[in-house]
């Protein structure tokens, strides 16, 4: 499945961008996210708790993704730690740093 995607990475998070087909009329415009937060993260209050700020963030920039694309956010170990510290700004910013690097596709560039 992966094979398919694009991907960008940074030290603590991997991004995978997948066009999506038609499969929900009315919804296709509609960037979607799916998160993999590996155990070695912590515990799963540890990583409900980072996935809840990630959809945060992710709120917080979904006007700026592409359209009609699904992404997959992977956590590195290391990330929970340094949120946990830093704050929600800087796990803003790290989020808004991977999604930035994502560039349109051909397929998506063309009228």
């Amino acid at each position: 499945m992966y094979r398919h995607g694009r991907s960008v990475s940074s030290r603590y998070l991997v991004l995978y961008v997948f066009p999506r087909s038609d499969d929900e009329p009315g919804m296709e415009d509609e960037p979607r996210l799916g998160l993999a937060v590996p155990r070695l993260v912590g515990g799963a209050v540890e990583r409900n708790r980072v996935k809840r700020r990630l959809r945060a963030a992710f709120d917080e920039v979904r006007a700026e993704v592409l359209p009609g694309h699904d992404y997959v956010l992977i956590v590195r170990p290391g990330f929970a730690e340094t949120a946990e510290s830093r704050g929600f700004p800087w796990l803003l910013e790290r989020v808004r740093e991977v999604f930035g690097q994502v560039r349109p596709s051909r397929e998506a560039a063309r009228p």
